[in-house]
């Protein structure tokens, strides 16, 4: 047992040669459960009655309705499922509510431009593309790209038919660019409008930190983006967007209606114990807050800025209420930068092990919440934070301890 736990302290059972093999091992499953799944689907719709790509028949079905001139239909319940049944012919499928604000209308019409499945395939092939550019650029190294295809979360996504690829990239992107071009970054962090529940905390780090440009950038570009939706859908669309919101609030994430395992927030476990509503609303403000709080001063402080990227990444999962297994895509953000740092000034007592831990737990989270109601998403993902935000304070207090300096 002591060998155990000095092997978890230390990081050395996680070897090259095992990295490459797990992601070999996980990729040539996930690939073969994909293939499977796709071929004992029937006219696109898979063994449990569910289209191919999920929720990606709400982006295309939303997309039919820009095309016909009715995009504030999206956001009508009743309205929006027929529009999906219709993708598939009118046979019966799960609805699934657009929830999106008009910005993101841009990618539906576009990918209702083509059949239904060119245009799931088209998505996922370049939106995975730029995922995987991103982290990359963060991590230039050989093993970088087969770790990353094969990070659970991508085949989530995947198999959801979801956008944390587009997410992982803007908000992975931004990063890379807001030391080297600080507009750059400001304009892609601008592009994550469309996801405006994990640009809580954005401002917190770019005001802190006096990134003077990347905010100008970002405030530009979200004007654009308001402008543009103004001019070719119309003013109504918005109010359609912001009547909606209480659809999604009341019916699908305050009673849990998608599932409480799926959902990886604080508010979400509170709620699967039998919380309250309110109790649970003031514990995930108050975590909000303390991430807020830490997370200025971090990005105020002279750490490393790989340690900065890594806090922001996580913190911008655990601020929200709503954050969903497939979005642990983002996670490999912080992994990423946290792991650029290690490489360059080596690793203290059990961030590898962490590290590892963050990789896999998008293939777990799901299911242990379902059978034991354990967070363990949420907990990794706290668990790495506290971590992210201690290597910051023991680098600037030069504690020792550091170990397994990696060689370039």
């Amino acid at each position: 047992m002591t060998h155990i736990w000095q092997g978890l302290r230390s990081g050395e059972w996680l070897t090259s040669a095992r990295i490459r093999g797990y992601s070999l091992i996980l990729l040539g499953f996930s690939v073969i459960a994909m293939i499977g799944w796709i071929a004992l689907s029937d006219g696109l719709i898979d063994r449990n009655g569910k289209p191919v790509g999920t929720d990606f028949s709400n982006v295309y079905a939303a997309g039919t309705l820009v095309w016909q001139g009715r995009p504030a239909e999206a956001y009508e319940p009743a309205r929006q499922h027929a529009a999906e049944k219709a993708v598939f012919g009118g046979r019966e499928v799960p609805f699934y509510g657009w929830p999106y604000p008009p910005f993101f209308f841009a990618i539906a019409f576009l990918v209702a431009a083509v059949p239904y499945a060119w245009g799931l395939a088209i998505w996922l092939a370049a939106s995975f593309a730029a995922y995987l550019a991103a982290i990359r650029a963060i991590l230039p190294r050989p093993e970088t790209l087969l770790i990353a295809a094969a990070f659970p979360a991508v085949f989530v996504n995947i198999g959801h038919g979801q956008n944390a690829f587009l997410t992982t990239a803007l908000l992975g992107g931004a990063l890379h660019w807001l030391d080297r071009r600080p507009w750059i970054g400001g304009v892609l962090i601008g592009l994550l409008a469309y996801k405006p529940q994990f640009g809580v905390l954005i401002p917190v780090a770019l005001l802190a930190g006096g990134r003077w440009s990347a905010i100008g950038a970002a405030v530009a570009t979200v004007a654009a983006l308001l402008a543009v939706s103004f001019v070719t859908l119309g003013g109504g669309v918005w109010h359609a967007f912001a009547d909606s919101m209480n659809f999604m609030q009341t019916v699908v994430l305050e009673p849990g209606g998608i599932g409480w395992e799926k959902l990886q927030s604080v508010f979400s476990a509170l709620r699967m114990w039998g919380a309250s509503v309110h109790t649970a609303y003031a514990v995930q403000i108050t975590l909000a807050l303390m991430l807020a709080a830490s997370l200025a001063w971090l990005w105020q402080s002279d750490a490393a800025f790989e340690l900065k990227a890594a806090g922001l990444a996580t913190a911008s999962l655990l601020a929200t209420p709503y954050v969903l297994d497939y979005d642990l895509v983002v996670l490999s953000v912080a992994i990423a930068f946290f792991v650029k740092h290690g490489l360059s000034r080596g690793f203290r007592d059990y961030e590898i092990s962490l590290l590892a831990a963050a990789w896999i737990v998008p293939l777990l989270s799901r299911g242990i919440a379902g059978f034991t109601g354990m967070p363990l998403g949420l907990s990794v993902m706290l668990a790495l934070y506290v971590f992210t935000v201690r290597r910051a304070v023991l680098d600037r207090d030069g504690v020792a301890g550091v170990h397994r300096v990696a060689q370039a």
